[in-house]
Parts: structure tokens; C-alpha cells; sequence
């Protein structure tokens, strides 16, 4: 079988590089995440939808939704208090975990020719995606506590929110909502 050629891209070429040295797992990752980056930034837009997309991705900066979901539900939720605030501090603690491998791999965001992201971010890394991971953390950490499948449904279109905006990769958002998941667990305490 034969390896897939690099994108053409030079600015995705750029910010690939590690992973099209990585052999041929990482090339075709590479080229998958192109892909599918291209089918959302391009096939999928509806610039009439772009500012409320923009303003519901911005609720998941630093994981502020769901910090303050478990912050207010916890405090309304008198017999399940400390459940919700267990499940908030884990929602924090994979925002903070995320952050410190973010200043590990040190992936750059996506620098597309012609494709500009629509918002401005914090820093200029992007794997995993913290909000994916924020977002899946809550999602398993509180889905004890109400309906799972309404939280699920927003963290996918939270994480996805993200690279239809063009500031993360699939990659990204993919191995944020693996990590999300993974921490989240810990949030839960029964139901």
C-alpha cells in the first residue's frame, strides 16, 4: 500500500511536520485531519451561522460553562452539592491538565492559505483541544447527576464548534474528548 503524499499546503505542511516525519500512521493522520479540517472550513459553512457558533464556542473558554454549571447546580442541589462540586473540580483540573500538555507537544494551530480562523485564541497551540476536553469531562463527570444524553450532544458540538472555526484539527479535538472522557470518569460518583 502506498503512503499518502503530504498536503500540498505549504502552511499545512508547516504546522505537520512533526507528524509527516512520524512515518506512515502519521502522514495518513495528517492527511485525514486535512480533510476533514477542509470539509467543515469549506463544505460546511454558513456564514449566517458563523457569529452564533462564535458566541456559543466562546462559552466554553477555560471551561467556563461547564465550571459554572457545576458551581450553580451545586449550589441549587443541596443533597447532591458535593457530587456536583467533585465533578466541577475534575471539569478544572482536565482544563488545567490539558493546559500542561498543550506546553508539551506545542502543536501549532492551523494556518490554512485562504482559510483564516474566525476566532482569536489564547495561545497558538492546539493539541488536544481543551475545550473537547473540558467539554467531555463534564459531560461523563455530570451525566450522574442529569440527562447524559443533552450534555453529550452540546460537548460534540462544542469540540466541533472549534475546528468549523478554524483554530483546531480533528486531531486535536478528538484527543481532547479521549482525555475529557478518561477524566471525567473520576467525577462520577454513582447515580
Amino acid at each position: 500500500m502506498q503512503a499518502a503524499a503530504p498536503p500540498v499546503d505549504p502552511a499545512a505542511r508547516r504546522s505537520w511536520r512533526a507528524r509527516l516525519v512520524a512515518g506512515p500512521v502519521g502522514r495518513r493522520v495528517a492527511v485525514v485531519d486535512l480533510r476533514l479540517y477542509r470539509l467543515l472550513r469549506v463544505q460546511l459553512q454558513v456564514p449566517a451561522a458563523e457569529d452564533h457558533i462564535r458566541r456559543f464556542s466562546d462559552l466554553g473558554q477555560h471551561a467556563a460553562l461547564w465550571l459554572a454549571l457545576g458551581a450553580a447546580a451545586g449550589a441549587v442541589d443541596r443533597d447532591r452539592r458535593w457530587r456536583w462540586w467533585r465533578g466541577a473540580t475534575v471539569v478544572g483540573g482536565s482544563y488545567l491538565l490539558n493546559t500542561a500538555i498543550k506546553g508539551v507537544i506545542r502543536r501549532e494551530r492551523p494556518a490554512l492559505d485562504g482559510l483564516p480562523a474566525l476566532v482569536r485564541t489564547p495561545t497558538a497551540l492546539s493539541f488536544p483541544s481543551a475545550h473537547a476536553s473540558s467539554s467531555f469531562a463534564a459531560a461523563r463527570a455530570y451525566s450522574c447527576l442529569m440527562p447524559a444524553g443533552p450534555l453529550y450532544a452540546v460537548a460534540g458540538a462544542m469540540a466541533l464548534s472549534r475546528v468549523y472555526l478554524g483554530v483546531h484539527y480533528p486531531s486535536d479535538i478528538a484527543a481532547g474528548a479521549a482525555l475529557g472522557l478518561a477524566l471525567g470518569a473520576a467525577g462520577r460518583t454513582g447515580g
